[in-house]
């Protein structure tokens, strides 16, 4: 499993960039890559890019880490997986270093991007919904090499910018005094009849306690010390999630008090909200008529199977029968896998490509300092001013070389027309490949609910279970 964090530099890439690449952490820089830069003149070319865009603010780099579980995955794999990270997540668009340092029992990839797109010389925006969606592609990936993934609970949600793998293995051991501070606080909590009660718990928990008081002149939040902790930590959405503040759990303590004083008075059993008959049948589940609310009332397991009829009949009439499904199924799956590796083909050569046309733009932007460094009297004074240009000009030369293309028959249109109908050609793809799992999800649970409607799926998980199979044949 991989476990992701990322951050913002604002004023020491090139220190940055040294201290990942440093050979005695990436075995002797053999685990060093880099996309549409050199290594060595990251830095510059980030510069340059940055000097395109306006409005990035101070944000010059983003730094992401992913961090293995010891032991589960070897350095050449864990490699593999953050350059793969790094495609899926940059889309060939932004400037990137990579290193992989081995020098620590978890293997884990430092990964330095500009802050701008080499395309369209857009910032990068960094929020949680972009820290979800790394989360997302690491996961995947890992599930695709064969390594585990962290499942997130129920109540687990993807705030701030990440825990390191340290952080991560403490709350799994039970060591972390902030897991464990959670952990009381969300007892307290549910066994609290009142804000005050829910302090007093705490404080009878061993712990300090400051701001818990309301009113003009209180702490804006809610803190709680640990015996042995030096410091207070905030009761906050940024410390433990959603709902975390003072304000949030008098409101829910209060709420929850009253809704069991309500219920004492007398057992109410909700009644399910209409379905909405915007939404057709066939795309609804059966609902489980198993659950102790319906065997409880009988009106309510009468409508509950009414439901389930109009949803299996909805669904064998959209979908047809069990056979047809099914062979629905297997040729979406087919679809939907030829379009994903034909995706995948095509996103190498578009990285390919797209390399080659950054050092190809690259060398027609700097061109002209290069031939005035060569014609200038004070050559020296004049690659102080330009120090920059003629850096990436230079090493733009030599990455084309090394691809084979001449610089001198360079057509940046063509080149650009090429990588353009490509893209085209990706999101066609990507088009056809999300349509057939959705077709497929559709299909499976009309399948699903026929199925079980029939008593096929259950019948299928009692034959497949040897304790209820013992029990049949009694």
């Amino acid at each position: 499993m991989a476990y992701t964090r990322i951050h913002a530099i604002k004023a020491t890439v090139q220190k940055a960039l040294k201290y990942i690449c440093n050979p005695e952490k990436t075995d002797g820089e053999l685990l060093v890559d880099s996309f549409a830069c050199g290594v060595e003149t990251a830095h510059y070319n980030f510069k340059d890019a940055l000097s395109k865009s306006s409005g990035v603010g101070d944000k010059q780099a983003f730094h992401l880490i992913q961090s293995f579980a010891p032991g589960e995955v070897d350095f050449h794999t864990a490699h593999q997986v953050g350059i793969e990270l790094a495609d899926k997540l940059l889309e060939n668009k932004y400037s990137y270093v990579i290193a992989t340092h081995i020098d620590q029992d978890h293997y884990h990839n430092h990964i330095i991007f500009c802050a701008v797109d080499n395309v369209e010389h857009k910032k990068y925006n960094d929020c949680k919904r972009t820290y979800r969606h790394i989360r997302e592609l690491s996961d995947g990936l890992c599930r695709e090499h064969g390594l585990s993934v962290i499942v997130p609970s129920e109540t687990q949600h993807y705030t701030g910018k990440g825990k390191s793998y340290y952080e991560w293995q403490m709350a799994k051991e039970g060591t972390s005094w902030k897991a464990q501070m959670k952990a009381d606080i969300d007892a307290c909590f549910h066994e609290a009849q009142s804000y005050e009660d829910f302090i007093s718990r705490m404080r009878s928990k061993g712990y300090a306690v400051k701001g818990e008081t309301f009113g003009d002149n209180a702490l804006k939040y809610l803190s709680f010390s640990a015996s042995g902790q030096n410091r207070f930590t905030r009761v906050s959405e940024k410390n433990f999630g959603a709902g975390y503040t003072k304000e949030a759990i008098r409101e829910k303590i209060e709420n929850r008090v009253k809704t069991q004083e309500y219920s004492g008075v007398r057992k109410r059993i909700p009644f399910p909200k209409k379905a909405d008959s915007k939404c057709p049948d066939a795309k609804r589940v059966l609902i489980d008529t198993d659950k102790e609310k319906f065997q409880e009332s009988s009106g309510l397991k009468h409508w509950a199977d009414i439901q389930n009829l109009k949803i299996a009949a909805a669904s064998y009439a959209e979908g047809g029968s069990i056979e047809a499904l099914e062979q629905k199924i297997a040729e979406k799956n087919a679809e939907a896998k030829n379009a994903r590796s034909d995706m995948v083909k095509l996103e190498r050569e578009m990285k390919a490509k797209a390399e080659i046309l950054k050092y190809a733009k690259q060398y027609v932007e700097n061109r002209k300092y290069q031939k005035g460094y060569e014609k200038a009297k004070d050559q020296d004074a004049y690659f102080r001013s330009h120090e920059t240009q003629i850096i990436l000009f230079g090493g733009a030369e030599n990455m084309l070389k090394r691809y084979g293309i001449k610089a001198a028959t360079l057509d940046l249109e063509e080149m650009q027309a090429e990588y353009d109908a490509k893209a085209s050609q990706k999101i066609q793809l990507r088009k056809t490949y999300q349509t057939a799992e959705k077709e497929v999800s559709e299909a499976d649970k009309q399948l699903k609910n026929i199925r079980q409607y029939l008593g096929i799926e259950k019948e299928t998980q009692e034959a497949s279970n040897p304790k209820k199979k013992h029990e049949m044949s009694l």
